[in-house]
């Protein structure tokens, strides 16, 4: 039997047994794609358990070669009309089962992708963390992670916002209520069931708070192995924007809404043996492992060559601004969050914090850059500099890529990136960087309206 992941995943066995019973109608088959977005199908409970359950299912391999707006694009090695946009094979993952109970007799199960002969579709966002999950495990070693999923909640319902163009919108709180009670209480009742139905859904709830953009607001959740975190991850993004829907209201993850704070991902990782033994702490000596600096010098090394994967988006670099707890200078330093990595904890809650990704993040492709870059600083005994103490934005050192353009071009040039994800990977996720940027360049913004309609 697959080993369940908590007391509230489901077996396929219990899945069956609930479906028979009429407790469950509906099962949603789904993968994450490139932008970190649930895709796939929703499945007849019977229908699932006759035909689906043992054998998967299939999909249109467009799903990992189109934009945002899901419209068919050039440049896919994997996908096109020449290629006749043929299926690629949604493989059951049985320990990710949960009841979704924000939604009616409905569960979920996630996927990984592969092609009709069985390889793996090695672009897929899960699979390139796997790839790098595998050559950890090859060491005896597994990653833990956590991420911190800041959000924007509005009082207008998706539909109002798009008919107002998405401005003018009212947040549900009119100013800043980072760690209010009185603050969050008004929008309690939403976030309150965000975090029920998420503890419900085999997520390990730790507690919300307000940030400090108006209407922003984090629920955090506990650490577990990377694997498990990318999937929750995924999960809670897309329900929290259907349980906010179901409230007649709206949330955003972009990275940047407004000119104010924007919405972070900071993500934390350590690893561990295999065994529970720890990795980054040498408990005798009460102080970080030699590996623990080489990973944090890989990280902070690659750091320029891997932000494609980080800030995936053209919003994503209008985050990185100086006094704004989102970072510009590739710097380290003990618990300094003007840093882009930050050293917390010690003993087993030794770990650190990549403060570089926003809330657009897909959570896959970042966990898997953090790891390979750290590998790369254990495998070159790389030396770690001293750590920044003060005000990293004032620094001298080298700045995050500033904009997509220069973190595609980096990415695409990078050797060692095609060394540890693979070319196919690399041109695959510089192909979507082009997108973007030709689809951005080709719009008129309001802001060129503003500025040019009259007085230019």
């Amino acid at each position: 039997m697959t080993e369940l992941r908590n007391n509230r995943h489901l077996s396929a066995e219990a899945l069956r047994t609930a479906i028979e019973a009429g407790d469950i109608d509906t099962v949603v088959v789904a993968f994450t794609d490139m932008q970190g977005r649930l895709q796939g199908k929703r499945l007849h409970g019977h229908y699932f358990v006759d035909h689906v359950l043992g054998h998967g299912t299939e999909g249109c391999n467009y799903l990992l070669a189109v934009d945002v707006e899901m419209n068919t694009v050039d440049g896919y090695a994997i996908s096109s009309w020449e290629r006749g946009y043929g299926d690629m094979e949604f493989v059951l993952d049985e320990r990710t089962i949960r009841r979704l109970t924000h939604l009616p007799g409905t569960a979920l199960v996630q996927c990984d992708l592969v092609w009709p002969d069985g390889q793996p579709v090695v672009q897929s966002p899960r699979a390139i963390l796997a790839r790098q999950l595998d050559r950890l495990a090859e060491r005896g070693w597994i990653a833990l992670a956590g991420t911190e999923l800041e959000f924007i909640a509005f009082e207008d319902t998706y539909e109002a916002a798009a008919r107002a163009d998405w401005q003018q919108l009212t947040p549900v709180n009119g100013y800043n209520v980072d760690y209010s009670i009185l603050g969050t209480s008004r929008v309690e009742p939403l976030i309150r069931d965000i975090r029920t139905h998420m503890y419900a859904a085999g997520l390990d709830v730790e507690g919300s708070k307000g940030e400090c953009n108006d209407g922003q607001h984090e629920i955090g959740f506990l650490y577990a192995d990377a694997l498990t975190t990318a999937d929750n991850h995924v999960v809670y993004k897309n329900a929290a924007k259907e349980i906010a829907a179901q409230h007649g209201r709206s949330l955003t993850f972009m990275a940047k809404y407004n000119q104010r704070e924007g919405s972070s991902c900071h993500i934390h990782l350590s690893l561990r043996g295999a065994d529970g033994s720890l990795i980054f702490w040498d408990g005798d000596q009460g102080r970080r492992t030699p590996l623990y600096d080489r990973f944090v010098a890989g990280l902070l090394a690659t750091m320029s060559e891997l932000t494609l994967l980080y800030a995936p988006n053209i919003n994503s670099y209008k985050r990185f601004a100086a006094g704004s707890f989102a970072p510009t200078a590739i710097a380290w330093g003990e618990d300094n969050r003007t840093c882009a990595v930050r050293l917390v904890g010690h003993g087993s809650g030794a770990r650190l914090e990549n403060r570089v990704p926003g809330a657009d993040v897909n959570p896959y492709l970042a966990l898997a850059a953090m790891i390979a870059g750290g590998l790369h600083g254990i495998d070159n005994d790389l030396p770690l500099p001293e750590a920044l103490v003060g005000n990293a934005y004032a620094s001298e050192l080298p700045r995050v890529p500033a904009t997509l353009l220069e973190a595609r071009e980096v990415f695409a040039g990078s050797t060692f990136a095609r060394a540890a994800l693979g070319d196919e990977v690399v041109d695959h996720y510089v192909n979507m960087a082009d997108v973007e940027l030709a689809a951005y360049n080709a719009t008129v913004t309001d802001w060129e309206l503003r500025r040019g309609f009259e007085r230019m």
